[in-house]
């Protein structure tokens, strides 16, 4: 009798701790639960401690309200230049309303990856796939409301769509290559001719600002230097004129100056003046000759009376001779030296 009293408490016992976990249950954050009572919607659970009645309540499985990244493997589309594409796309999704994720729809993932796959064929199909690879945001705004807008009954809110890749067949991948490389080369040479042609009007400008600048230095050194001799004759004017020179003096200069004209060796004729035979009178003079025509007859000719001195001071025996006309001749006679 002792044995079956205490198996009774026994069943006693694990019926009440069966009632009891069923009739409790704790729906953590971030998750909500749909409860049916005898098959029917009842309540939708929120996150805490929950009572339910027991063997008439049943918890379907909890639903994830946080936000879902879905990945899809890659689909093949084909743009409008009837060329194929495998795209793959993300998904970013949240549960809204539990209730309508659980009887409006019978698995959401799998139809959200579907109505991606219908939606993205149907907007990349109008584009072709140059559109198609740098339109991505225009794709991405597309699907996201055509997807937000279908999943709104479901349930469930789709916050973003991106395109994670759009690979073009192998043989599109190496013509753009190609075309890529060409354009790349036809910059670089545009560049090159640019730098080129900026560093040939560079030093097209340096070279003409230095010839202006050594222009204008060659002018500026020519004045100076113009200038320079100016004052030099001057000051060799204002001593000479200073000094007040005799007519000895100035002749004996000028018979100084004439060897200096017949320098060089493209020098082969020149001028005598008509003053040189003043000049050499006044050389005679001045040495102290006793008649000046002594003085003549030393340097033009056995005629005593210096006829042919005073000749050239007239004028009109100027003539063209050699450089050898001012040497005396053979049997001239030299002039008398003076007395000391």
């Amino acid at each position: 009798m002792d044995i079956a009293v205490a198996i009774v408490l026994l069943v006693l016992v694990a019926f009440v701790i069966i009632v009891l976990v069923r009739s409790v249950r704790i729906v953590p954050q971030a998750r909500a639960g749909v409860v049916e009572r005898l098959g029917k919607y009842q309540r939708t659970l929120n996150p805490g401690l929950t009572i339910l009645i027991p063997f008439v309540d049943r918890l379907l499985p909890l639903l994830d309200l946080r936000e879902q990244v879905v990945s899809f493997p890659p689909q093949p589309v084909i743009t409008e230049d009837n060329l194929v594409v495998s795209i793959d796309t993300v998904v970013y999704f949240q549960v809204t309303d539990a209730r309508a994720a659980t009887y409006e729809i019978a698995n959401y993932i799998q139809a959200v990856e579907q109505l991606t796959t219908t939606t993205l064929r149907n907007v990349v199909g109008g584009l072709n796939l140059e559109e198609a690879l740098t339109s991505r945001d225009q794709i991405n705004g597309q699907l996201r409301g055509v997807l937000d807008e279908a999943t709104g009954r479901w349930g469930i809110r789709v916050s973003r769509v991106e395109l994670k890749a759009i690979d073009p067949p192998h043989s599109i991948q190496d013509s753009m290559e190609k075309q890529m490389r060409a354009e790349r080369d036809r910059r670089a040479a545009i560049l090159t001719a640019e730098g080129t042609k900026q560093s040939a009007i560079l030093t097209a400008e340096g070279q003409r600002q230095s010839s202006i600048l050594k222009a204008e230095g060659d002018a500026k050194a020519a004045i100076l230097r113009a200038d320079g001799e100016a004052q030099a004759i001057q000051k060799v004017f204002d001593a000479i004129h200073k000094g007040n020179p005799d007519q000895k003096l100035l002749a004996y200069q000028y018979l100084q100056t004439l060897p200096k004209i017949a320098e060089g060796s493209a020098n082969k004729l020149w001028i005598i003046p008509s003053e040189v035979g003043e000049a050499l009178k006044g050389i005679g003079n001045a040495l102290g000759g006793a008649v000046a025509g002594q003085a003549s007859d030393g340097l033009f000719g056995p005629d005593a009376d210096g006829r042919a001195a005073s000749a050239p001071s007239t004028g009109a025996a100027s003539g063209a001779v050699g450089t050898e006309a001012v040497a005396p001749s053979a049997g001239a006679t030299p002039p008398a030296r003076p007395p000391a």
